[in-house]
């Protein structure tokens, strides 16, 4: 089919009603594709005209090449990075693979790519290039805004462009940066399996953090809270813009064509990322109100100042695409499906141009808001206290047991993930109940105290308190670690979400959703190593002592990144252990009960070791931070880490003994479900196990009973050889034939021959008949052995 780029007009022409595929070209066109660069440019230029961002310094200028390249630089670095990540995400979770079905891995990888699919990894590979070329000219431009001087090839910009590179901050953040978009871009030129692109996807993402990390408000009053909101806020807007390119360059290829026997695929696709759209519009707008709030603290600098009149225009523009999307969602979308749908084909790509004009235009807002200057602060105060240089906060007031619940500092990439995990697990729910399903209100409340928890752990005062006292920093972890993972596991998350999320059903064209990327991850190698028992235990209990004992305390104290890590890997470390033994999800493996309470009794055994080990220590860990802190108020720095110690051994062994507990309750219902499976397998087979063992008896009984008529001369040899053979297995005899069922010759006779009738149903003549022939049997085996005496 014609390419989507040879058209001059936008948008394009649209298929006739009835013609399947469509032949002639639709989307957008190239032109207008750039023209929403160049809106982005253009607002850009006006935006550092306003604010006085592109004015000549009065001192240290660097050259007008700096003040306009450095902008230009980073507004290309973040449309490409948008659109790299954009690509990735249409390519792992949204576009068909191949062009033809495949049943097999090997097939699939020889298999032809759709087109949109190659399109859309052509155009990120592309993109990441520029990524990559635009990071390194931001690095030098940066350096060169910084030092104010302009660009010099000597040897002395060099030398200060290396160390700027290597012990700066930003500049280590943007060599980072660097390196990221080079790994990146190599990988899409030569990655085409889904699941290596799902992991160029995360690099990809992870390159957005140093970014955030260098912001504005580094040195606000809420440091953490800035750079976090920034970075959700990062996340958001390269996952919606991303997507409105990709829409917009894969336009021409989503209606498919005859000749190259693709089908239409516009309707699935659209209706897949609109989806991811609307997370991602709550997301930049909440995320952007935040951030504005730290850095804008007075109406009068939102009115007022350039910057928040910036701000405000930028918001307007995101209140207009979040419009956009919602017409998509109501009126396109549903549309798309029915025939004759010409009319919303042309809709369509009339609002993804304006989305695209419209993006441009925020985008170089964004731009110029970050090289203006805010109305606060980003240079540390001369006289800032210790803590407020180590922690970025100043000491909180002296703790109290009502401060307990008062004091709060919102950690705003939590409180993200637990608004995220309450609203997905509500949506679930409301799927699953539309189908006609069932869910328990139990699960659905232990999920909610346990966002609770979670938001409380991270925001709320052992938050807050933790950043200056062990003993709170020990309440912390415990609960995160111990408490928070208990009602989460309970929850049942990954079952909910496999009961609710549809199935793609274009597996063989190798295209998976979210519920084929969950169970692909559940059964995954992954998954079993680190869900296996003895790996969860083992990493549970000892990554405490590897953490506290060694460089990670400190640095997950002092550093932002090493901080909510430190969160995130207790929190998973809690939680794969606590599912592992009582949770319902589902998992590659389960240890047998009695293997559950051991683990449970030693890991409860390390925690005490750990917490009495704490408090017989006289080094202060992370002495470096805790001792420098300025605290005038509470006990001493190391009073304070015995007490943690004690705060450890006694957090740590509550929950668990309540673990094991539920671990012995699920044990005895296990044993009481199999007691009822064995009872209702004798219900429908007629108890044919007792009536086989039974059998064997009333055979032994014949036996003797023909024995009893025969001479003398050969009853002995008889009895031995027949009693023999009745001692062999037989398929009728069940495998836990007790031995002391054979006949034996010695005069003594064993009780354990016969058979109780307990168990056997209700008037059931056979068992009964069976458990008297085996009384009869008894009876003349003894008489037997008594005649044989007295021969």
């Amino acid at each position: 089919m014609p390419s989507a780029r040879s058209s001059a007009t936008a948008p394009s022409p649209v298929p006739k009603p009835g013609a399947r595929g469509g032949d002639a070209v639709t989307g957008i066109s190239l032109t207008w594709q750039l023209a929403g660069l160049a809106v982005l440019f253009l607002t850009l230029a006006a935006a550092l005209i306003f604010s006085g961002a592109s004015a000549a310094r009065q001192v240290s200028d660097p050259g007008a090449l700096v003040r306009w390249g450095l902008p230009v630089a980073k507004a290309v670095h973040n449309v490409s990075i948008a659109t790299v990540i954009g690509g990735l995400i249409f390519a792992v979770g949204i576009l068909p693979k191949n062009l033809r079905a495949s049943r097999s891995r090997e097939k699939d990888l020889e298999a032809l790519e759709h087109p949109a699919f190659a399109r859309a990894l052509a155009v990120a590979a592309a993109a990441g290039a520029a990524w990559t070329l635009s990071a390194v000219a931001v690095l030098v431009l940066t350096y060169a805004d910084v030092a104010g001087q302009g660009l010099s090839g000597d040897a002395e910009f060099t030398r200060s462009l290396v160390y700027f590179m290597t012990d700066i901050e930003t500049g280590k953040a943007w060599l980072a940066i660097t390196i990221i978009a080079a790994v990146v871009t190599t990988a899409l030129f030569g990655v085409r399996s889904l699941t290596g692109l799902a992991f160029t996807l995360l690099l990809a993402l992870i390159g957005l953090i140093p970014t955030a990390l260098i912001g504005h408000s580094s040195s606000s009053s809420d440091h953490e809270g800035a750079i976090n909101s920034l970075g959700l806020h990062l996340v958001g807007v390269s996952v919606w813009v991303g997507g409105i390119i990709m829409l917009a360059v894969l336009s021409g290829l989503l209606a498919g064509s005859r000749r190259s026997g693709t089908s239409d695929i516009t309707e699935p696709t659209l209706r897949r990322f609109s989806a991811l759209a609307g997370f991602a519009f709550v997301l930049v707008f909440a995320s952007g109100v935040i951030n504005a709030a730290i850095r804008v603290t007075n109406p009068g600098d939102l009115f007022g100042s350039a910057y928040g009149q910036l701000i405000l225009a930028k918001a307007l523009a995101t209140l207009v695409l979040g419009g956009i999307g919602f017409m998509h969602r109501q009126w396109v979308i549903p549309q798309l499906g029915k025939s004759g749908s010409m009319s919303a084909r042309r809709v369509l790509w009339q609002l993804v141009l304006v989305e695209l004009l419209v993006m441009g235009a925020t985008s170089g807002l964004a731009v110029a808001l970050g090289r203006s200057a805010p109305p606060q602060p980003t240079t540390y105060a001369p006289d800032a206290s210790p803590a407020f240089i180590l922690s970025g906060y100043e000491v909180p007031p002296e703790l109290t047991p009502e401060r307990w619940l008062t004091e709060w500092r919102f950690d705003w990439l939590w409180v993200g993930v637990a608004l995220f995990g309450a609203v997905s697990y509500i949506l679930g729910i409301i799927k699953v109940r539309k189908r006609g399903d069932s869910w328990s209100w139990f699960k659905t409340v232990n999920w909610m105290i346990g966002l609770v928890i979670l938001t409380y752990i991270t925001s709320g005062p052992p938050a807050v308190y933790g950043r200056v006292l062990f003993s709170a920093h020990m309440v912390d972890h415990m609960a995160l670690t111990m408490v928070a993972p208990i009602f989460l596991v309970l929850g049942s998350p990954v079952t909910l979400a496999l009961r609710a999320l549809p199935s793609r059903g274009e597996g063989a064209h190798g295209s998976r959703g979210l519920r084929e990327w969950l169970l692909l991850f559940v059964h995954s190698r992954f998954s079993q190593v680190v869900t296996h028992p003895l790996f969860a235990a083992a990493n549970f209990a000892g990554s405490i002592v590897l953490f506290y004992y060694s460089d990670l305390f400190g640095l997950a104290m002092r550093e932002h990144v090493g901080h909510e890590l430190m969160n995130l890997h207790f929190l998973l470390t809690g939680y794969i252990f606590v599912l592992s033994m009582i949770g319902s999800d589902p998992l590659p493996r389960r240890a047998p009960y009695p293997m559950r309470l051991l683990l449970l009794l030693a890991t409860m055994g390390f925690h005490a070791f750990f917490g009495v080990a704490i408090m017989g220590g006289t080094g202060l860990l992370a002495a470096d931070y805790f001792g420098n802190l300025g605290r005038t108020w509470g006990a001493s720095a190391i009073a304070d880490q015995q007490m943690g110690g004690a705060v450890a051994w006694g957090i740590g062994e509550v929950p668990t003994l309540l673990v094991a507990i539920g671990v012995a309750v699920m044990w005895s219902r296990s044993d009481e479900r199999e007691t009822r499976r064995v009872d209702r397998a004798a219900d429908r087979n007629n108890d044919a196990d007792l009536s086989a063992y039974n059998d064997m008896f009333a055979r032994l009984a014949d036996r003797d009973a023909k024995l009893a008529g025969r001479p003398a001369s050969t009853r002995q040899t008889a009895l031995t050889t027949e009693t023999t053979e009745a001692t062999r297995p037989t398929e009728a005899i069940p495998a836990s034939t007790p031995e002391d069922s054979t006949v034996s010759t010695d005069s003594t006779v064993s009780t354990d021959s016969t058979v109780s009738t307990d168990g056997a149903a209700p008037g059931d003549n056979a068992s009964t008949g069976h458990a008297r022939g085996s009384v009869d049997h008894a009876s003349s085996k003894t008489e037997r052995n008594t005649k044989l005496e007295g021969r």
